[in-house]
């Protein structure tokens, strides 16, 4: 610890903030404050004399867009990338709406791959009796090893069944 160190209270009044008021105000938890500092996604923190972090309100506004980007999927690269974007005040907004549409294709592509999981899975369990007797159709479509050239029928999502070749 420095001598240059604020007390807590000095700091305070300053304006700087301890990691629970830190996480209070911006809805990041502390846990994931002391992450996204361990990886350089807000910068080291300064200390108190009794060696507690603080941060300033800069760092809180950093934590909120950090936290917004994660509520839309953007992964830690990307946020690496849109942080970067954001510090660099001669960006062109070009690059940024390209990276935005990127993500959204990608989500929109994890929707169509969701929604083609639930129709198979609305069609294996329309096929099922869901009665006492021990035969079902959701079980017997789990075990077939598709990848490996196991079972030729397969239900496509649409629930229509298909016949696999050789070619």
């Amino acid at each position: 610890m420095t001598r240059n160190a604020p007390e807590l209270a000095q700091a305070k009044a300053d304006g700087l903030h301890n990691i629970g008021e830190a996480a209070q105000l911006s809805g990041v938890s502390a846990k994931m404050i002391r992450h996204y500092e361990s990886i350089d996604l807000i910068p080291t923190a300064g200390r108190s004399i009794a060696g507690y972090r603080l941060y300033r309100d800069s760092d809180l506004h950093r934590l909120r867009f950090i936290k917004r980007s994660r509520s839309l999927g953007f992964s830690i690269k990307q946020i690496e990338t849109l942080l970067g974007l954001w510090d660099n005040r001669s960006r062109e907004s070009g690059e940024v709406k390209r990276l935005a549409l990127d993500h959204a294709a990608e989500l929109a592509a994890k929707i169509r791959e969701m929604q083609a999981m639930q129709n198979t899975l609305e069609q294996l369990a329309r096929r099922c009796q869901g009665d006492d007797r021990p035969e079902c159709p959701i079980l017997e479509d789990l075990a077939q090893d598709e990848c490996c050239g196991g079972s030729d029928d397969a239900l496509r999502a649409d629930g229509q069944q298909t016949v696999k070749s050789d070619r």
